[in-house]
């Protein structure tokens, strides 16, 4: 059974930084995706970050290019997303997320089977 936990989640002045973790266990990724996903009040969820696990190419939405990379560690099995020049639009629940698709990283949230239970980032102005 695959888990995925997220931290690192809290509340940050604009134009601040945080770095998200997902500890992933329960199956080897290999050359599946995996994805950072947030959903704001009253939205629907997003795409924001992807990225292949053995190959380490990797797909940004467009608002967060320059600003969020996203990361891994193979030998812990975590997945990372660092953020910088944090908007007060940036803040949302985010997820950790995994899909089975080989060699694609899907931008579409409903594309990815396995999902955390998020951590909220909250960006004050």
């Amino acid at each position: 059974q695959v888990q995925l936990v997220e931290s690192g989640g809290g509340l940050v002045q604009a134009g601040g930084s945080l770095r998200l973790s997902c500890a992933a266990s329960g199956r080897t990724f290999s050359s599946s995706p995996m994805a950072w996903v947030r959903q704001a009040p009253g939205k629907e969820r997003e795409f924001v970050a992807g990225i292949l696990w053995s190959a380490g190419s990797s797909s940004y939405e467009e608002s967060v290019k320059g600003r969020f990379t996203i990361a891994k560690d193979n030998a812990k099995n975590t997945l990372y997303l660092q953020m910088n020049a944090l908007k007060p639009e940036d803040t949302a629940v985010y997820y950790c997320t995994a899909g089975t698709r080989p060699g694609e990283i899907p931008r579409s949230a409903s594309a990815y089977n396995y999902w955390g239970r998020g951590t909220p980032v909250t960006v004050s102005s």
